[in-house]
C-alpha cells in the first residue's frame, strides 16, 4: 500500500467521524484529508524532510 493511499484512507476515517459532526467538521476534515494525501504523494516521489527543512531556510533570507 502507498503512502498517498494510506493517507486518503486515514483522511477518509476522519470524514466518516466528521459526517456525524456536520458540515462544520465537514470542512476541516476535508482540508486534512487532503494535507493527508498530498504529504504521502511527495513521500512516495522521493521527498525527504531535510528537503522541506532547505526550503524554509531560503526563504528566511
Amino acid at each position: 500500500m502507498s503512502r498517498a493511499f494510506a493517507g486518503m484512507c486515514a483522511g477518509m476515517a476522519l470524514a466518516f467521524a466528521g459526517f456525524f459532526g456536520g458540515f462544520g467538521a465537514f470542512l476541516p476534515v476535508a482540508a486534512l484529508g487532503g494535507l493527508g494525501w498530498a504529504a504521502g504523494r511527495w513521500f512516495d516521489g522521493g521527498g525527504r524532510v531535510q528537503d522541506l527543512r532547505d526550503g524554509y531556510e531560503r526563504s528566511r533570507r
